[in-house]
């Protein structure tokens, strides 16, 4: 376990929301409070939800002290921007604090990540990168909703995520947590009564979206990380913006959803439970996709003529002829049995 104070581990907070949003805030009252913990921050400055995973290449970042009490933290900024993913890459790096924490923990979100959407999450990207640091780390999100939730289910869902984390770090400690995922957290809107923690998968529910061209640059109302809009939020009533008499201007729209209703995150989670996800970094297709290329690839695409085969497994397909299709010069490939110097 890292040294930084006495035999407490150390944990690094981060989220996409930015450094002042509710829910990091709510989930570093409860760290600090419970004294179990040397705390570290590297947050955005502001707000950057559903940037995914990506990262900032060629600019420097800047990062700032912030007085948040019982912890060292950094408000980190860019001249594009700064995502999760750089501040966790940032925080665990040894350039911004003396040694890298046992456990890295992104948000608390406002709004799920569940099914589909975990691409789009700025929030589980921070938590990913950690992972392809060999950092244990996990991201939480809590599903707010417009009209219902309030700032304090912030802190109820930072208590009842205390146990997973105090549980993680015991396994780091004791060796014995996997290396080869992290986990994605989802809590339920009704905190107070929720149903208990559920294993869970990554199941396929996403909202379908589209576009809807606009006057002002700033119409619209704000879209959380769920793809789903903020029902508080109100519709932009300013002017025809100057930069756009012969431009043209438009804004992401919801248009429908798809639920996945099997036994997986979204499910569980709107069924009141507090879902535990193990996630990875791999995104192989399924058996029936690769089936299919793997007879498409050699029919439509022609092989170039120093190529005598390759190597699938243990298996070696070798050229065996040319045809004609739809006018165009094809190679067949077929199974041969043995290795390649058969």
């Amino acid at each position: 376990m890292s040294s930084g104070g006495g035999d407490r581990p150390t944990v690094m907070v981060t989220n996409d929301d930015g450094i002042d949003a509710p829910g990091i805030r709510a989930l570093l009252h409860v760290l600090v409070s419970s004294n179990r913990f040397n705390v570290y921050v590297c947050a955005p400055d502001s707000e950057k939800s559903a940037v995914s995973h990506s990262i900032t290449w060629q600019k420097a970042l800047v990062a700032r002290p912030v007085e948040i009490d019982g912890t060292v933290a950094f408000a980190v900024s860019g001249k594009l921007q700064c995502t999760p993913a750089d501040c966790t890459s940032l925080g665990v790096s040894k350039a911004l604090f003396p040694l890298v924490p046992d456990l890295v923990i992104s948000g608390i979100n406002m709004g799920s990540n569940c099914g589909y959407h975990i691409t789009y999450s700025g929030t589980v990207a921070g938590a990913r990168e950690e992972f392809f640091n060999g950092v244990p780390s996990i991201s939480i999100s809590y599903d707010w909703v417009g009209g219902k939730s309030t700032v304090n289910d912030f802190k109820l869902a930072a208590e009842v995520c205390l146990p997973i984390i105090c549980s993680l770090l015991a396994e780091i400690k004791k060796k014995t947590y996997p290396q080869n995922c992290f986990l994605n957290v989802d809590v339920p809107t009704d905190v107070v009564n929720h149903k208990g923690y559920r294993l869970t998968n990554q199941g396929k529910t996403m909202v379908k979206m589209g576009w809807r061209q606009v006057t002002s640059e700033s119409e619209g109302g704000k879209i959380l990380s769920t793809m789903t809009m903020e029902t508080n939020s109100s519709s932009g009533s300013e002017s025809e913006s100057p930069n756009l008499k012969q431009a043209l201007a438009f804004k992401r729209e919801v248009k429908g959803s798809q639920v996945d209703n099997s036994d997986t995150d979204h499910s569980c989670l709107k069924e009141g439970y507090i879902t535990v996800s193990p996630l990875g970094a791999l995104t192989p297709a399924d058996m029936d996709s690769r089936d299919f290329y793997k007879q498409w690839l050699p029919v439509y695409l022609k092989v170039p003529n120093h190529v005598s085969g390759y190597l699938e497994g243990s298996k070696w397909f070798t050229y065996h002829r040319v045809e004609h299709h739809f006018d165009h010069e094809i190679s067949v490939w077929s199974s041969a049995v043995g290795t390649k110097s058969d």
